[in-house]
């Protein structure tokens, strides 16, 4: 088995297992059984499944605006073209109107990331013919380019909420690619890029404690401005990565993947600045009373750097911890060290032994407790 950048590429599997839902259903039990050799092999297995059951569905349609010249009305009338028409001596009416149509965004986006998997040589050629028989129903969807996709103004409701899975293995798959090549091909860089994995990172620490631990009430919590005026114009908003809260204690951790953990300056290393600064006005913020309550921690996923900071701070009655999380081993191993960040804080919690799936899907996730 193979790793990214330090992070076995099975414990990319297990990370998105916990922050899609959809990947716990028995439909890829296959894929959780596979030992992948690179990570894009990974994506197409998963899309290949993911595709095949939104078929089963029927691609996600919603309606959109078509402009056509008709001898009669359809829709609205375009005034301006008919008046255009006429002066041209053609007796067509300029026509707009709505059709629900499957060739929009999301399954555009669907097809171009499934063109680009097919053609790299990495993707092993059972995946590829899955990947193909899928691609027989986007007949009448268009290619995108990866350039063009506006990601923030996606927005899921009832009727495309199977897409949300989907279109973040589209968005790991198209933030890694090469657009530059020698044969003018389009290539997948051998690694995801750090704004990618940073998501991904975040989102499965908080899923993970949400998933086993819903004593602690993760989630991302906004944290006031302790203003002693009230004025808090142009002040900006602090949004906490996760919030652990048990027992009157709060636990605010942010968690950051970078390529290099630590900043250096004149061959010093230290903590980033940038990094400390935030979340020492996040927890003093919080803990407007002064009670020492609240603690705050930087979590860095682990580098192959030598420097791996696991320090605890005592700041102005606050603690602050900064640790890594190493990636790179058995997911029982990774499942241990965030056990231990609740357990240093909290004391001892309960642990939900059910894991996810089976144990033939996690590898002895269930097994694992404390």
């Amino acid at each position: 088995m193979t790793n990214d950048k330090g992070i076995l590429i099975k414990n990319i599997y297990y990370m998105l297992t916990y922050a899609f839902q959809s990947l716990r259903q028995s439909n890829y039990d296959s894929v959780a059984t596979e030992d992948f050799e690179n990570i894009h092999d990974m994506f197409a297995a998963i899309l290949g499944k993911g595709v095949a059951n939104q078929l089963k569905q029927g691609l996600y349609k919603e309606y959109i605006l078509q402009s056509e010249e008709l001898s009669v009305l359809r829709g609205k009338l375009n005034l301006q073209g008919t008046i255009k028409n006429r002066t041209q001596h053609r007796q067509k009416l300029a026509c707009e109107y709505d059709e629900l149509s499957e060739n929009n965004l999301l399954n555009r986006i669907l097809k171009t990331t499934i063109m680009i998997l097919i053609r790299q040589k990495t993707v092993k050629p059972d995946r590829k013919v899955l990947l193909k028989k899928n691609l027989i129903l986007f007949e009448n969807v268009d290619m995108i380019e990866p350039d063009q996709i506006r990601w923030d103004r996606i927005r899921y409701q009832r009727n495309n909420q199977s897409y949300r899975m989907l279109m973040n293995i589209c968005y790991l798959v198209l933030g890694s690619l090469l657009l530059s090549t020698d044969k003018g091909e389009t290539k997948l860089a051998v690694f995801l890029d750090e704004r990618s994995m940073h998501s991904l990172y975040e989102k499965f620490i908080l899923e993970y404690f949400r998933y086993h631990h819903p004593e602690y009430k993760a989630n991302p919590d906004t944290i006031p401005w302790n203003i002693d005026d009230g004025m808090i114009d142009f002040l900006p908003g602090m949004v906490t990565d996760i919030t652990l809260k048990s027992a009157g204690k709060v636990l605010i951790i942010d968690a950051k993947y970078y390529g290099h953990t630590m900043q250096t300056q004149y061959d010093v290393s230290s903590i980033h600045s940038g990094n400390l600064y935030q979340i020492f006005a996040y927890v003093k913020n919080l803990d407007r009373n002064q009670t020492g309550n609240v603690a705050g921690m930087l979590l860095y996923a682990k580098t192959q750097e030598q420097i791996t900071p696991n320090n605890k701070y005592s700041m102005d009655g606050n603690t602050i911890w900064v640790r890594t999380l190493d990636l790179n081993l058995p997911f029982p191993q990774i499942a241990e060290q965030l056990e231990k960040i609740a357990g240093d804080y909290f004391g001892s919690g309960k642990f939900d032994r059910t894991g996810i799936g089976t144990d033939r899907r996690c590898e002895g996730i269930i097994e694992y407790g404390i």
